[in-house]
């Protein structure tokens, strides 16, 4: 099948972006350099094309009552303008997705985000659960693009940018409609980087638009177009969990240490018999971070040892360039999984010391 562009391909094209395929669609992994995206979104600010992201709306006067069945968290502690990080499990605890569920200022609307190497899967599964209900599911992904401004210097940009100031001073997971260079957004305050920043929801017509105006408002700044490999790297650093390395079907949330978007009041939700069953059984194994002392790189899939023994895998692992040292995280028996701890990754056939660390890796400076 043909990888899908986003409405910013050739944008990204005349940047001289290098572009590889992700999750179906033709994407940039750097411009400049990783390093310099990196570096750019923990000093100043990086703009990301996050366009490939799914995007789903659900309304209707049982919205709220499904997604409170489908979805891990509370979705009653949802308000209008506002937004919550949950899950959606199996009945096994395993996760599909995760995703950030936003309320609409309309009580029975609510849009969500979820990955785009899910996208489809996620549809059908709650198309499939919602047919009985009262509820309407629609993929708005081709009308809406989307765009993260992220850094210390992202609510310069977006003030100059001709943002309302209440709506700059929103708190961090609120959302709500504004406009930037007259041109009419959704904007909210979220993103994968570990940084404050935004991110924006925008009419595809005119996302390459609004692109090239934010890059060239935000250059005094410091501002530069940012691709995925920043994108991982940042993540990472801040301990975020990527979906295919630290969250699948075979991991729950209680193993990826991700409990506390697990909302047991609730009267039924799907997965929960399992992950109750599992909390009280204990678990085999959990997520831990890591510092490799030697500086390799630990890809995902390289066993962990402790002595001769394999303890468990690598999740994800790379070159921190905010810290100066190789990290990863993996799973690993959980006996283990207490920082400190001393293991070692086999790196190409080479054992390497790895010190488990606690997690995240980076937060930000409270001056950011």
């Amino acid at each position: 099948m043909e990888a899908k562009k986003t409405p910013l391909y050739e944008a990204h094209k005349e940047l001289g972006a290098k572009i590889v395929e992700f999750a179906g669609y033709l994407m940039p992994v750097w411009y400049e350099g990783i390093k310099e995206e990196v570096a750019a979104v923990r000093n100043a600010a990086g703009l990301f094309d996050t366009s490939h992201m799914g995007r789903i709306v659900i309304g209707g006067s049982q919205a709220e009552e499904f997604l409170q069945k489908v979805a891990t968290n509370d979705i009653q502690k949802l308000k209008p303008g506002r937004a919550l990080y949950t899950l959606l499990c199996r009945q096994t605890g395993g996760v599909i997705d995760d995703i950030i569920i936003y309320q609409s200022f309309h009580p029975q609307i609510f849009n969500l985000v979820v990955n785009a190497s899910n996208f489809q899967k996620d549809l059908d599964w709650l198309k499939s659960h919602g047919s009985e209900m009262e509820i309407r599911i629609s993929d708005i992904t081709k009308n809406r693009s989307m765009l993260a401004l992220q850094g210390p210097r992202a609510c310069e940009i977006l003030k100059i940018a001709g943002l309302e100031e209440d709506i700059l001073a929103m708190k961090y997971f609120s959302h709500d409609f504004g406009c930037i260079f007259n041109i009419p957004i959704r904007i909210s305050r979220t993103g994968y980087t570990g940084e404050d920043g935004f991110e924006i929801f925008v009419n595809s017509s005119k996302a390459e638009k609004l692109w090239k105006k934010i890059l060239e408002a935000g250059k005094e700044f410091g501002l530069k177009p940012c691709g995925l490999g920043a994108r991982d790297i940042l993540r990472l650093e801040a301990g975020l969990p990527l979906y295919g390395h630290e969250l699948s079907e075979e991991i729950t949330p209680l193993e990826a240490g991700l409990e506390k978007y697990v909302s047991y009041a609730k009267e039924e939700f799907i997965g929960k018999d399992s992950l109750i069953r599992q909390k009280a059984e204990g678990l085999k194994r959990k997520l831990v971070g890591f510092e490799v002392v030697s500086g390799r790189i630990a890809r995902p899939g390289y066993p962990i040892f402790s002595g001769e023994q394999e303890v468990g895998r690598v999740a994800s692992g790379v070159d921190a360039y905010t810290l100066g040292k190789s990290i990863g995280t993996g799973f690993v028996k959980t006996e283990l999984a207490i920082a400190g701890t001393l293991l070692e990754v086999d790196i190409r056939g080479q054992k390497h010391q790895a010190k488990i660390v606690e997690l995240p890796f980076y937060k930000r400076p409270v001056s950011h």
